[in-house]
């Protein structure tokens, strides 16, 4: 992980920004302060640029002066070529200036957005599930490419060209006060009105391109979620509703992209006329002073040649005006290179906003001191290492947990779960049973710690869960989920996920405990074959048994089985089960099943209605009683 990644402080260099101005400063500080050496030589290069275009612009008023006091007798090879030459060669060096500091910007850039990329990627394994269950994988994912991409423009020729600009603008102000400053304020005033619109047309434009970024965001997610359910809507005739509201999400986008397009692409053009009547204004102004003021009207910086009247003062003073002509050019140019590239500015401010704060969420807490050990304190044996003064205290991990009158809410204002209290003994088989949203996966997210619970106290041997780090909690926990993951890569892979360094050995005695070897050796490449996209290439019952036997090799003492056998024909749950008998054994386990037959063997079945465990007990217990239980068990209720 980068060092300047902070899991709890998100990317160091400033707090949130809530301003375009503050994102900047963010970006930029982020941006350079990596990069010091080679910022120093970009700023060394962009001076050096700023200063030859300007210096360069100078030798014309001695050319016009020569040309027009000495006509076809000007002393060419004395101060007509020389000058051109001296031209020619600082508009060289300014070049290779500026080649230069792009060419680095260009590293420093890509390099920038590298870095950003990791440590946005190492932020969002920190982040809690709330923040995943809050927003969609393809606005997420619009944060990596769309917003990220809209800052390497910024990066690698915007940036630059602000600076340039700032300088050139000091430099050639300084330039205009030596030749005239009555021309001077007729540029002021109309760079008045170039900034007033700038501030008024950008202001506008920025806050449509943060709606687009968004908007783009939403949209992502949209195609995303309907690409992975082509085959439900195709099954359900659903091409049209999914099309309307495609429709209504690239609506939306487009207005927030056309509104922000517009005002910026307006800029550009205003800006560049009221240019070009600067030009005119500031000739014609210059034209009335050498008619009616002569030298005058200007602070010449080639006094001297005027002093020992060695050139006509008319002609001096026409080469000066050419020459503040330029500068007025010059003065303007950078405002309108500026203003062209300020829809860029505006996106990728929009999206360094996004994802500030995307990485300024406040991370999941790790948890208490506990760590769990495996064979320090007693060999082939998980324990819990509890700090003690200067020492440990271990405690040995049986699998004891218990929920303590657990009130649970995902929000403050809507309560899920209430006042749960269970036990579940080492070895225990323990069955959530209920309708959908009664809160059974609910019991097992807290378990794992992905929610934390708004009052009560859930123990882990004894132990408040809250004391124990999050990771060495979920060590402990082997979880098979019904809605099954499987990740690029082999099947011996996909298996190993659930403990890193199982051997080859370890994982094909996993998946035989799981029945999933008989398929697996049946594939063109057995063990070694790609999965792809998540496991297109397998049935969903083989998907499931993969995921089964990855909580397998992971060799837990506790384990969460959520529907574990949903997408499993009954001939095969049957031999699943043999399995899972063994894998159980000296392991307390948590199962969710809506097939009642799969939890008989329950030590203890607890049955959830909204939010609320109504009844509880084994098999038998809740069949004499002719609950709920009783209901569902013979087909007088059925489950939602």
């Amino acid at each position: 992980m980068s060092k300047a990644f902070s899991p709890r402080g998100g990317f160091k260099g400033g707090k949130r920004a809530k301003t375009p101005m503050k994102t900047l400063k963010r970006l930029l500080v982020y941006s350079f302060s990596r990069n010091k050496l080679a910022t120093c030589f970009v700023v060394f290069f962009v001076l050096f640029a700023a200063i030859a275009n300007v210096t360069a612009a100078s030798r014309i008023s001695y050319i016009v002066t020569e040309l027009i006091d000495n006509g076809k007798n000007a002393d060419m090879q004395g101060i007509v070529y020389p000058n051109i030459i001296a031209m020619g060669c600082i508009y060289f060096i300014g070049s290779a200036s500026s080649f230069s500091y792009n060419l680095i910007m260009m590293y420093v850039a890509q390099g920038t957005l590298k870095k950003m990329r990791d440590e946005m990627f190492a932020k969002m394994q920190y982040l809690p599930l709330k923040y995943f269950d809050t927003h969609t994988h393809g606005d997420l994912m619009s944060l990596y490419t769309n917003d990220v991409d809209a800052m390497r423009q910024l990066l690698t020729q915007t940036i630059p060209q602000i600076i340039s600009s700032a300088i050139t603008l000091v430099a050639v102000f300084v330039f205009m006060v030596l030749y005239s400053v009555t021309l001077l304020l007729v540029v002021l005033v109309m760079l008045t009105s170039v900034i007033f619109l700038t501030k008024f047309i950008g202001g506008r434009s920025a806050k449509y391109y943060l709606t687009h970024q968004k908007a783009l965001g939403n949209l992502n997610g949209y195609v995303e979620e309907m690409t992975e359910g082509q085959k439900v809507i195709k099954v359900f005739c659903h091409e049209e509703k999914a099309r309307e509201s495609f429709k209504k999400l690239n609506d939306e986008l487009n207005e927030a992209g056309s509104k922000a397009n517009t005002y910026a692409f307006v800029l550009g053009p205003v800006n560049n006329n009221l240019g070009y009547l600067q030009y005119v204004l500031v000739a014609l102004v210059g034209a009335l002073m050498m008619v009616f003021v002569g030298e005058k009207g200007f602070l010449s910086i080639q006094c001297s040649v005027i002093e020992t009247g060695t050139a006509n003062r008319v002609a001096v003073v026409a080469g000066m005006l050419v020459s503040f002509l330029m500068y007025s050019r010059q003065f303007n140019m950078p405002l309108m290179q500026v203003s062209q590239q300020f829809n860029a500015i505006v996106m990728a401010l929009a999206g360094a906003e996004r994802i500030f704060e995307m990485v300024d969420t406040v991370p999941e807490d790790k948890g208490g001191e506990i760590t769990l050990t495996y064979g320090e304190h007693e060999e082939g044996k998980w324990a819990w290492k509890k700090p003690s003064g200067h020492s440990f205290e271990y405690i040995p991990l049986k699998g004891d947990i218990r929920f303590n009158d657990v009130i649970f809410g995902y929000t403050d204002e809507k309560v899920i779960l209430k006042n749960i209290s269970l036990y579940a003994k080492p070895g225990q088989k323990i069955a959530f049973v209920g309708s959908t949203g009664a809160g059974k996966t609910t019991i097992t997210n807290l378990i794992n710690r992905f929610y934390d619970i708004q009052s009560g106290q859930i123990t882990y041997d004894g132990i408040d869960i809250k004391s124990i780090k999050k990771d060495d909690l979920r060590k402990s926990l082997g979880v098979v989920l019904q809605d099954t993951h499987l990740f690029t890569g082999t099947v011996m892979d996909n298996i190993r996920y659930g403990r890193l360094n199982a051997t080859d050995d370890e994982c094909i005695k996993a998946a035989k405990l799981a029945n999933a070897d008989f398929f697996i050796t049946h594939l063109p490449e057995g063990y070694n074959t790609m999965i792809r996209g998540n496991g297109a290439n397998l049935s969903q019952g083989q998907r499931q048994l993969l995921s089964i036997a990855r909580a397998m090799v992971s060799e837990c003492p506790v384990l969460i089985l959520d529907e574990a056998t949903s997408s499993i024909d009954t001939r095969t749950e049957k031999l699943i089960e043999q399995g899972m008998d063994k894998l159980m054994e000296g392991r307390t386990v948590f199962v969710i099943a809506h097939r009642l037959s799969t939890v008989r063997n329950s030590h203890a079945i607890m049955v959830l209605e909204h939010g609320e465990i109504i009844e509880r007990g084994d098999h038998e217990q809740l069949i004499a009683q002719k609950g709920k239980y009783y209901q569902l068990y013979t087909g007088a209720f059925e489950l939602d």
